[in-house]
């Protein structure tokens, strides 16, 4: 194929292959050479052009197929555009001469075809260029189509349209001669022609003005006759047509060319008139139609009306939105007049009436729906109302007129009704919309929408009362506010008016409809409702027998009642279900001979109320084991199985009731046999085995006796079909945006769909996936339904041999039938055993004996070969469940043999089409059925019936079930690859593009083909790249292919194929491909489009938008989508205008997706494109006014914020690229700024810091930082948060939330000390108060107190006048909460109020621990501010006036909360109680709420729980721990007291509890919640919960009184261990580590003081008594034993190793013998790592003090390996010397333990000093280990871990001889270390040794170290230090000496004097040295100086004779003196600086 890319004809190459591959060549020639003509310059293609244009013409008469033909087409244009044109005429010329030609031989078709198309594109492209040629040209064209084919007629049309479009107003004079061709086309015996004829008059009417003036009236009976047996394409094609042309008709101007033409100007009232007609007379003339009239026959084929339907919808759409907004209220009852009594004929049956209404709600679904924007449409829903109120006050009239005429007006009831039902369904679904943005609709009371709605549910027929429910239903999912405001009227209204028969239904249907609202309305219902409805249910049961009158309806109401009230879940029902049972036994007689006496006893009357009873009493038992399932116990079904039997009783006896009682009962026996064969369907099989004989035989009957001819099996069949398998049956049973409509044509002549009032009770239920409404079918369709579903279910539970006689009967009745009621039969027959296949197959079941698989085979068999395409559809899928079910691979071979033998023998379309598709359903449920000859049989069949192409259905058929084969066989299909892939390519190429069917299957096939082969397609062999080739080429034919299903199936293989190889896809031109089809007409084209860009966006979002732009950009005429302005807002944008406008629930989500991914990859890049996108989105239709006012509120504030004035202005188009998006695009684009965010944050740090920001922006201008759009963020959460709509509230309030999270820190740099977001206060504060109205619904108000706390807590305003704004909102909630459950407005739930009050009770305790914590730290920095400079100071005190000023604005209301959060707490202690505890929670439920909405509250307690406590525990630390003692005044609970004076009455008062109590309770309370959550967080626990339980615990112990609590009780103590334990294991995050161990240590203090004060009380009991006999405190006694689980130091321990070990795996003994860890390795910990190994150290260290002596031996070891084990791993060198601070830590550590009081204890002194010297040893042999390692170790740090040993222990453990010496040894290698920040170390710990109390210690360090000291100070005169390090060392150096002369004995002390003094000397400098001498000489001269002047005069005889016998040293001393006293004052200076200690060095020495 490479070969082919050559400009010209590689035709050596073409020669050479064969007659397939040719055709493939050319194709790819053509390909390339349409990709390659337009960038190739214009002098090479001159150079070519004479051979290009032979090659060209020379293919035309290769028989070229259509894809071929069309290519050559447009390269030859394409050619001449950009070439010369001179011999374009000759080229014309002889497209003419093939077209001439009279030869009609079908192999010369193509030639001619070729030619047509050749002459379209040609003029399309050269257009007027190519002068008067066209006449001749179109003459010569329109003589050729008199006796041309279907396809002729087809490509003569499109070519027509292409010279039209080509030659614009030049064609003129053609213009007629076209017209009257394609008039002739447009109702053509094909379908494809009439779209071609479509089109091509849509083309003529641009500019052949006649159409739409004069021949306007031909032009539309000539659509309407076109639409006659018509399909979905011509519907479409044709309706674009007609609305298009009277749009026109309407907005055209007088032009003086139509003046000649005796032009009028058409009104809007005639245009519609036009369409009207067709709608309710059809396509027939006015005589013809009187004829009809006379006969009484309806005239109106449906297809006619359908295609009109959708022509209204083209007009409204063509003339758009505002057009609609001016002409609404004519345009509305224009089409409500469709329905009403004026045009009797239309609505003559019921059918044709609900025909009508759907077609006239699918009219203004699409255009109020779809054309208005939110507020339009509440203009519009305010027409309709108007409407609704004008045909109430004709009912009205007519109900009030008793006269004469009451006849005629109840006509005019009846036939209101209709117009009624379009205009209530229309309004709900508006309202529906609309969401809670109608609430100011609502409000209006001018409008009164709902009186409108109310007044209407007692209208006289029935289905105007059902819609009007309905409607109520849609306010209040709309609206949840509304819902228990319209049960309350409703109700009352029912109870009022019990004696109206039409208020009784009317208002129970509106209660039942609202009940099923209350799921879809997450606030729910007041629990009360439900009792209040059983009862008034249970009032209409008991009152129906009392008034005959109204018998039927008030059953019907009671039933229909208590069945919607199921549906509110079990919490409802359960308290309701013993009433309920009760009723349900009582409607049925309780024993047959019951039943036996009410036959005789009964009229026809007292059967129907009868009936209508049990059915409902059947739906409400079914409506309960739905909605109910959790409370169908044991108990409850035995309850429920008593009146079964009876039932079905009466179901057998139903036939002869009826025989007795005439037909009046039919319709009542037929809905009580729908209702038990759903309840029975339902219940499990096992409950009802008794009957199944019973019920069998009436199915059987129900099966195989249709009622009238009702083909139905358009609604059965399809469920039991595989969805692919549906796409064989064209486009009526897809998805399209038609569906509503379509649908009416599917299910054929007797039935127009569903509708409400077949089904009263489907009110309630949830509506299917793609209804606005539900839509029941009539109840004779539904029993045959219900009928077949229970027949599965029964059918997979008898026995086999009942089995055979069924099927058999079954059979029998098909051969009794004839005609269409066998068919009836038979697809019944089919359907139901179809369903029990499933069952069987779900429930591993067997079939049954041969006989039975015989019987089975022979019943499906014969449906196989039916000649309803859906039912074979059906029996292939049975045929394969069958084999599934017997699973036996021979009886599967043989049922593929059955079919291989027919295939090869039968003639006929109908068994070849069953048995195709039957093989490929085999693979589809036995997965390839393995063996390959099987496969190879399959495979060799299908291709032969694949290539008949004299019958396009059995191709489809055959190439459909090939693409399954592919999909199933996998790996084994390999062989077969290239021979489907070039018989595919070969159809494609050669199959007539009419044959739409036939390239959808192709398209399936190769989508097979490509899933199969693969990750394949990415090698770069030959044989895979020209698969590859292949594959690319059949989705470039099916590009090309004009149908747009086959187009979406190119795409979904291109999508493929990027999937796999996505360097081979060309990305540019997919993407074109995309962008072109996004506004498509066909949703299933649209769907695979988003689909389609959903995948590529997640690898290449960046390319796939820059492609779409750059495309818009390049083309200027292939690219003019109407509704997507890709140019000015990307394809982003483009995205987000397709998901406001588009209805397709799975689309929206697609496109959702696709933006996600798009932002999730560009967002930071193009943050600036984006953040307008959702800005534009947000503000197209913010309130101007509600905006403007806030922005006058804020002061200077919004000087920076200038673009108030864009949204105050007046709306323009240009700013807004999206008019009035939908709330819930809204809601998304405020999503989307959440995401932005969030990604930024990935992104880095610059997004949140303004001065960084600024500086990266002003070095290049292309970067964008999110906090220059502070602004903007806070302005659109603003304007959501401000919003109508509830949701887009909630979203606007999250969006506030994170902004105020993540820049509360950002520092104003202009201001210092204050912070960005405090500019926004105002704004922020006006955000929140609307979300504190009294109305606001409380999610809305939860979701703001969140926002409260977390704007008080972030500091960003400190000033307490300020705060007062929020903090204002949040008292205000609160006051409301006090108040307490009882005053909530019974509203909603009362588990919202719950939520509510937690929240409230959440934020204030957010600010309360923020203002506790405020106010610590700012205490800690007072602290510290002693030792730093003013400013620090200065910004302590601001910090601690906001944070006690916070703490002062909690401190008022702390009283109040304190109560409540304890209140809260409590109640969140029962809910966590386990399930069996239940019987002990009170009966009147808790605080805050009630027992019946237990289950709803649990969420909103464990949201709120943590902070509560936490909060709570802080307050208790404050304040609530501290008893007030009469007699002591104040005391602190330091340990437990006993109740005093305060409880002495409490022998007669038991109630009152003594503090201690309380407060024990309250401990108990805190300890308790926290423990049972810390033992088991979920998985999914929160983070923040976790922290906030350990912080809660970490105060609580923070006191003396808790701690005392816990130390007093060990087995407390160690369960709190054990559970902290095993959340450090479980937990990962250090946070919730560090906060653990805090804890730890804090329970270890407690037992600490606990030892400490038994000790001490023993001591000062037992003072006399002898000290040996005091009892050993601490744990391990005088044994040392410890026990594990009891024991809280083993406990300690295990939690410190497991620590130590997870960070420092060489630790575990265990570990360090395998390989796997080698020591001497060692890890840099991270910070973190570092901080918990320190923290552990800490308490490990703690842990002997809780020790009796003995017990403090035992765990000593471990403690001090474990020490010494992380100095050693972690003591490594860090660059600045700086410590590593887990050494530190473990220094610390060691040190505590050597200073321990155990050391020294008599009992366990001897042991404690042989492990100390152990330990030792360990330190000093870290050094002798001789690896390769050694540079790393610090000697520092194990050097200061000697002297740590040396001055903390007691002396007997260093002075042993050989340690010491070792110890010695160790400081002398370190003095001599290169390096000078060693030996400084080295010095300065020498100089602690030598100062040590103890001489036997200090000495022997001082004799074998002081010489070499002095010897390496004598060096240093002739080395100079050469910098501050080596400064540092000598001055370190001459310290340890003056500290020698210090503490050496009185007689030595001149001897070191001597020595120090020469050495201080050679350090001075003379003068000339000093003014060229460094830094460090300097400073050394300096140092020396002053050392001498302070020695010199204490030792003043030495220095004397010191300078007698060195004259060099006193000249020098002299010289020095002299000029240290002339520059005193510079002296002075430095001195105040004299280089000390630094601060890292303060860090080090600290240990000692």
């Amino acid at each position: 194929m490479e070969l082919a890319h050559s400009l010209l004809l590689n035709e050596e190459e073409y020669n050479q292959l064969g007659e397939y591959q040719k055709s493939e060549f050319i194709f790819e020639w053509l390909r390339f050479l349409e990709k390659l003509l337009p960038v190739t310059s214009r002098a090479d293609i001159r150079e070519n052009q004479k051979k290009l244009v032979e090659q060209l013409t020379s293919l035309l008469n290769n028989a070229p197929g259509p894809p071929t033909r069309r290519l050559v087409a447009k390269n030859l244009a394409v050619l001449y555009s950009t070439g010369d044109t001179f011999s374009v005429y000759q080229t014309i010329e002889k497209c003419n001469e093939l077209i001439r030609s009279k030869d009609d031989s079908p192999s010369y078709l193509p030639t001619k075809l070729a030619a047509v198309v050749c002459l379209g594109y040609l003029y399309k492209k050269l257009g007027r260029i190519l002068g008067n040629s066209f006449t001749d040209t179109v003459g010569n064209v329109l003589k050729a189509m008199k006796n041309a084919e279907s396809q002729g007629r087809y490509e003569i049309m499109l070519s027509l349209q292409n010279i039209l479009k080509g030659l614009g107003a030049a064609a003129i004079p053609c213009h007629r001669d076209i017209y009257k061709a394609a008039r002739s086309c447009l109702t053509d015996r094909s379908m494809a022609v009439r779209c071609a004829a479509a089109k091509c008059l849509l083309e003529l009417q641009n500019e052949a003005v006649f159409m739409w003036s004069t021949d306007l009236d031909s032009v539309v009976t000539l659509c309407f006759k076109s639409f006659e047996g018509s399909n979905y394409d011509v519907r479409l094609a044709v309706s674009k047509l007609l609305g298009t042309i009277l749009a026109r008709a309407l907005t055209s101007k007088q032009t003086p060319a139509s003046t000649k033409h005796n032009f009028r100007r058409i009104s809007l009232e005639e245009v519609m008139e036009l369409l009207g007609t067709g709608f309710l007379r059809g396509s027939s003339g006015f005589l013809r139609a009187s004829g009809d009239m006379l006969k009484g026959t309806s005239s109106v084929s449906r297809d006619v009306r359908v295609g009109v339907t959708q022509a209204y919808v083209v007009f409204a759409s063509t003339l758009g939105g505002q057009w609609l907004e001016r002409n609404f209220s004519a345009f509305l009852s224009h089409i409500l007049d469709l329905v009403s009594q004026s045009h009797p004929k239309a609505i003559q049956s019921q059918m044709d009436a609900i025909g009508c209404r759907r077609c006239v709600s699918f009219i203004l679904r699409a255009t109020v729906g779809g054309l208005l924007g939110e507020k339009a449409q509440i203009a519009a829903a305010k027409e309709i109302c108007q409407a609704i109120w004008k045909l109430k006050k004709v009912v009205d009239a007519a109900m009030s007129d008793s006269n004469l005429e009451a006849r005629i007006t109840n006509a005019d009831v009846t036939a209101s009704q209709h117009v009624l039902v379009c205009a209530l369904q229309e309004l709900g679904s508006l309202i529906h919309g609309l969401g809670t943005t109608a609430a100011p609709l609502l409000q209006d009371s001018s409008t009164g929408v709902l009186e409108a709605v109310i007044s209407v549910i007692i209208h006289p027929s029935i289905s105007v009362r059902l819609t009007a429910a309905w409607c109520l239903r849609c306010i209040a999912v709309a609206l949840p506010s509304y819902v228990s405001l319209l049960l309350d009227r409703c109700i009352e209204r029912l109870s009022a008016l019990k004696s109206s028969p039409e208020a009784v239904t009317g208002y129970s249907f509106a209660v039942a409809a609202l009940l099923g609202a209350v799921k879809h309305c997450p606030l729910g219902i007041p629990h009360g409702k439900g009792k209040v409805i059983m009862t008034v249910a249970e009032e209409l049961l008991c009152s129906a027998s009392q008034n005959s009158r109204i018998s039927v309806q008030r059953t019907q109401a009671g039933w229909l009642l208590i069945a919607a009230l199921m549906t509110l879940g079990p919490a409802v029902v359960q308290h309701h279900l013993p009433r309920m049972l009760l009723l349900w036994k009582c409607v049925f007689p309780s024993s047959p001979k019951d039943l036996e006496t009410e036959k005789t006893r009964g009229d026809s009357f007292t059967w129907q109320v009868t009936l209508e009873g049990r059915a409902g009493a059947l739906c409400a038992i079914k409506s309960f084991v739905s909605h109910c399932a959790g409370l169908l116990t044991d108990e409850v079904v035995q309850r429920l199985l008593p009146p079964l039997p009876s039932a079905v009783d009466l179901l057998t006896q139903l036939s002869s009731i009826c025989k007795s009682y005439g037909n009046s009962l039919k319709t009542s026996s037929t809905v009580y046999r729908h209702k038990l064969y759903e309840l029975l369907a339902v219940l499990p099989p096992k409950t009802y085995e008794g009957s199944f004989c019973a019920v069998l035989k009436e199915l059987v009957a129900d099966l195989t006796i249709p009622d009238g001819q009702i083909d139905a099996s358009t609604f059965l069949l399809p469920p039991l079909c595989h969805e692919d398998d549906l796409l064989l049956l064209g486009p009526l049973l897809q998805e399209t945006d038609h569906r509503f409509i379509e649908e009416q044509l599917v299910l054929g002549n007797s039935v127009a769909g569903g509708s409400l009032e077949y089904d009263p009770y489907s009110i309630y239920e949830k509506v299917a996936k793609r209804d606005s409404i539900p839509k029941p079918l009539p109840p004779v369709l539904s029993v045959v339904s219900a009928a077949t579903r229970l027949f599965g279910v029964i059918f997979s539970h008898i026995a086999e041999t009942h089995r055979l006689q069924v099927l058999e009967q079954l059979l029998n009745s098909i051969k009794q039938t004839k005609g269409s009621r066998q068919q009836t039969v038979q697809l019944n027959v089919v359907s139901a055993f179809s369903t029990s296949l499933k069952h069987l197959a779900n429930c591993k079941g067997s079939l049954g004996p041969e006989e039975v698989k015989r019987s089975a085979l022979t019943l499906v068999m014969g449906a196989l070969e039916s000649n309803n395409p859906l039912l074979r559809c059906a029996a292939a899928e049975c045929w394969a469940r069958l084999a599934q079910v017997v699973s036996d691979s021979a009886f599967a071979a043989g049922l593929a043999q059955v079919s291989f033998d027919k295939l090869k023998s039968a003639r006929d379309v109908v068994s070849r089409t069953g048995h195709s598709l039957a093989l490929g359903c085999l693979y589809r449920y036995l997965g390839g059925i393995g063996s390959t000859q099987h496969l190879n049989a399959c495979v060799g069949i299908l291709y032969t019936l694949s290539q008949d192409s004299t019958s396009p259905d059995v191709q489809a058929w055959a190439l459909h079930s090939l693409s399954l084969i592919v999909d199933l066989a996998g790996p084994l299909y390999h062989v077969h690859v290239e021979p489907t892939l070039s018989l595919i390519l070969m159809l494609l190429l050669t199959v007539p593009p009419t044959y739409t069917e036939v390239h959808q299957s192709l398209g399936r096939c190769l989508n097979a083909l490509i899933t199969t082969l693969g990750p394949e397609l990415q090698g770069s062999s030959a044989t895979v790249s020209a698969l590859r080739t292949s594959c690319l080429l059949g989705c470039a034919v099916m590009q090309d292919n004009p149908d747009c299903l086959v187009q979406a199936q190119a795409i979904s293989c291109l999508q493929q194929l990027h999937m796999f190889a996505p360097r081979h896809v060309n990305l540019s031109s997919l993407v074109s491909c995309l962008c072109v089809n996004l506004c498509s007409s066909y949703l299933l084209l649209r769907r695979a489009v988003v689909a389609c860009l959903r995948q590529l966006v997640q690898r290449e979002a960046a390319e796939v938008s820059e492609y779409a732009v750059a495309l818009v950009k390049e083309s200027r005429e292939d690219f003019t989508p109407v509704d997507i302005n890709i140019r000015e807002i990307g394809l982003e944008g483009a995205l987000l205008g397709l998901l406001d406008k588009e209805l397709d629930q799975r689309l929206c989500q697609d496109i959702k997706e696709t933006l996600s991914h798009m932002l999730t990859s560009m967002a930071v890049e193009k943050l600036s494109f984006w953040l307008k996108l959702c800005k534009d989105v947000l503000a197209a239709s913010a309130d101007f006014n509600t905006v403007a006012s806030i922005d006058t509120t804020q002061e200077e504030e919004t000087a920076k914020v200038d673009d108030a004035s864009i949204l105050t202005s007046e709306s323009d188009e240009r700013f807004h690229p999206f008019s009035n998006p939908r709330w819930s695009t809204r809601v998304f684009a405020a999503e989307c700024v959440c995401k932005i965010i969030n990604q930024c944050e990935n992104a880095g740090s610059a997004h949140f810091d303004i001065t960084l920001a600024q500086e990266r922006k002003q070095r290049d201008s292309r970067d964008d930082f999110l906090v220059l759009h502070l602004a903007d963020l806070i302005r659109m959460a603003f304007m959501a948060a401000t919003d109508h709509s509830d949701q887009l509230r909630l979203s606007g309030l999250q969006t506030l939330l994170i902004v105020v999270r993540k820049f509360a820190a950002v520092p104003e740099p202009e201001f210092p000390g204050h912070v960005i977001l405090e500019q926004y206060q105002a704004n922020v504060g006006a955000a929140l108060r609307p979300a504190f109205a009294p109305e606001t619904p409380p999610d809305v108000t939860a979701k703001a107190c969140q926002v409260c706390s977390a704007w008080i807590a972030s500091g960003v305003v400190s000033d307490p006048n300020d705060l007062r704004r929020v903090h204002q909102l949040l008292v205000s909630s609160l006051v409301k909460v006090q108040a307490g459950k009882e005053a909530q407005g019974q509203q909603y739930n009362e588990s919202t109020s719950t939520m509510e009050i937690l929240a409230v009770l959440k934020a204030w305790a957010e600010v309360y621990i923020v203002a506790v914590e405020k106010q610590k730290n700012a205490s800690d920095a007072q602290n510290h501010s002693l030792k730093n400079t003013k400013s620090v100071e200065e910004s302590y005190r601001d910090t601690s006036s906001s944070a006690s000023g916070l703490l002062d604005l909690v401190q008022a209301d702390l009283g109040t909360l304190s109560k409540l959060w304890l209140a809260a707490l409590q109640d969140f202690a029962l809910l966590i109680l386990p399930s069996e505890y239940a019987s002990q929670l009170p009966a009147e439920g808790g605080t805050f709420y009630t027992a019946e909405t237990i289950e709803n509250a649990r969420p909103h307690y464990y949201n709120s729980w943590a902070l509560i406590l936490y909060a709570t525990a802080l307050w208790l630390t404050t304040t609530g721990f501290i008893v007030v003692d009469p007699d002591e005044g104040v005391t602190n609970l330091s340990r437990p007291v006993t109740p005093t004076t305060m409880c002495q009455d409490s022998s007669t008062r038991p109630s009152v509890k003594s503090p201690e109590d309380v407060n024990t309770d309250r401990f108990h309370l805190i300890l308790g919640i926290s423990v049972e959550f810390l033992c088991s967080p979920r998985s999914d626990a929160a983070m923040e919960n976790i922290i906030a339980c350990l912080h809660a615990l970490q105060a609580l112990f923070d006191v003396p009184w808790p701690r005392s609590k816990i130390g007093g009780d060990q087995e407390l103590g160690v369960e709190l261990l054990n559970v902290l334990h095993r959340l450090i294991l479980t937990r990962e995050s250090p946070d919730i580590q560090l906060a653990a161990l805090e804890v730890v240590r804090l329970i270890l203090f407690a037992a600490q003081e606990h030892v400490k004060e038994k000790r001490r009380s023993a001591e000062v009991d037992d003072g006399a008594a002898e000290k040996e006999t005091l009892p050993e405190f601490g744990e391990g006694k005088d044994t040392g034993g410890l026990v594990p689980g009891k024991s809280l130091v083993f406990a300690t321990l295990e939690l410190c190793v497991c620590i130590l070990v997870r960070q420092l795996p060489q630790l575990n003994p265990k570990l360090t013998c395998s390989p796997a860890v080698q020591s001497g390795k060692h890890l840099l910990l991270s910070e973190d790592g570092s901080r918990l190994v320190s923290a552990a150290l800490v308490i490990l260290s703690d842990v002997p003090a809780i020790c009796s002596p003995e017990g403090s031996v035992s765990v000593l070891p471990t403690i001090l390996y474990l020490i010494i084990g992380v100095l050693k791993e972690t003591a490594v060198k860090l660059q600045d010397g700086q410590l590593p601070l887990t050494v530190a830590a473990s220094l610390q550590a060691l040190k505590g333990l050597l200073s321990s009081p155990m050391a020294r204890a008599e009992k366990s002194r001897t042991a404690w000093t042989d492990l100390l010297r152990s330990a030792l040893v360990t330190v000093l042999d870290c050094w002798d280990q001789v690896d390769g390692l050694q540079q790393q170790r610090d000697e520092v740090s194990l050097l200061t871990a000697i002297t740590v040993f040396i001055l903390s222990s007691s002396p007997e453990v260093t002075t042993i001889e050989c340690l010491q010496k070792r110890c010695i040894e160790k400081f002398k290698i370190t003095l001599d270390s290169k390096d000078p920040f060693v030996q400084c170390k080295c010095y300065q710990l020498l100089h602690s040794i030598f100062q040590h109390p103890n001489k036997t210690v200090s000495y022997p360090y001082i004799h074998s170290l002081a010489p070499s000291i002095v010897r390496k100070l004598q060096e240093t005169e002739k080395a100079k230090p050469e910098n501050a390090a080596e400064l540092q060392v000598i001055q370190e150096g001459i310290k340890v000496l003056t500290a020698l002369i210090a503490t050496a004995e009185e007689e030595h002390r001149a001897h070191l004097v001597a020595c120090l003094l020469p050495i201080l000397i050679s350090f001075l400098l003379d003068e000339n040295a000093l003014g060229s001498a460094t830094n460090a000489t300097k400073n050394l001269h300096e140092f020396a100086l002053q050392n001498l002047m302070h020695i010199g005069p204490q030792y003043s005889s030495v220095l004397k004779k010191l300078m007698s016998s060195s004259p060099t040293m006193k000249a020098r001393l002299e010289s020095a003196v002299k000029g240290n006293q002339e520059s005193i004052k510079v002296k002075t200076a430095k001195h105040a600086k004299n280089p000390g200690k630094s601060s890292s060095i303060q860090l080090k020495t600290n240990f000692l």
